[in-house]
């Protein structure tokens, strides 16, 4: 399925502090849910957290919604968000490539087909969606078809992928206290520093 053009591509993120100033100047924005993305990022994070995850995988579930940031960074917050899908998780993912590795980035670049991926193999899965997810998931192309199931099992990570969209589902509760965003910040300089494989 093709996608409408998305946001001018970026030069990579070139440090943690870059990443956790875009939270400071966006975070507090809501994205067609009720909860700020600072929120569902710190609650999603702490989802992967209470699982016991690698610190990868906890660094993805912070930031897998990036892209959305991005987004309102280029636009300077101005304007309604566009009704169509814009690709915000390979936008993230592309940009913090600049900073972290595929046991990060794929699973951010993955957790929208594994939204659909879910809604085609288990149809209990959608009636659980928030609001927000429902309506998104229209613009992202509705459940995945057979061929989509098969590509999307086909990637090494599409389990971590799975997991994320488990917990990205799960941090959207209003009012939930958990640990802040600057908690993360040596967990996020510790992946950044460690070699690439």
């Amino acid at each position: 399925m093709s996608k409408p053009p998305t946001v001018p591509p970026l030069r990579p993120a070139s440090s943690v502090d870059e990443v956790l100033a875009l939270y400071r100047r966006w975070g507090s924005q809501h994205y067609d849910e009720a909860l700020s993305q600072t929120d569902h990022a710190v609650q999603t994070a702490a989802c992967a957290v209470a699982e016991h995850s690698s610190d990868e995988l906890v660094a993805a579930a912070l930031l897998h919604d990036v892209g959305h940031l991005l987004e309102l960074e280029q636009r300077d917050g101005r304007g309604e968000l566009p009704a169509e899908d814009r690709d915000h998780e390979s936008i993230g993912a592309r940009w913090l490539a600049g900073l972290f590795g595929p046991s990060v980035t794929a699973p951010i670049a993955l957790h929208v087909r594994a939204k659909r991926y879910r809604c085609a193999v288990d149809p209990e899965y959608s009636d659980g969606l928030s609001d927000g997810s429902t309506r998104s998931l229209v613009l992202q192309g509705g459940p995945a078809d057979a061929a989509e199931i098969t590509s999307f099992e086909s990637n090494p990570g599409f389990r971590d992928a799975v997991r994320l969209r488990a917990w990205d589902d799960s941090g959207k509760i209003e009012g939930l206290e958990v640990l802040p965003l600057e908690h993360y910040r040596p967990l996020l300089e510790q992946i950044a520093a460690r070699p690439r494989p």
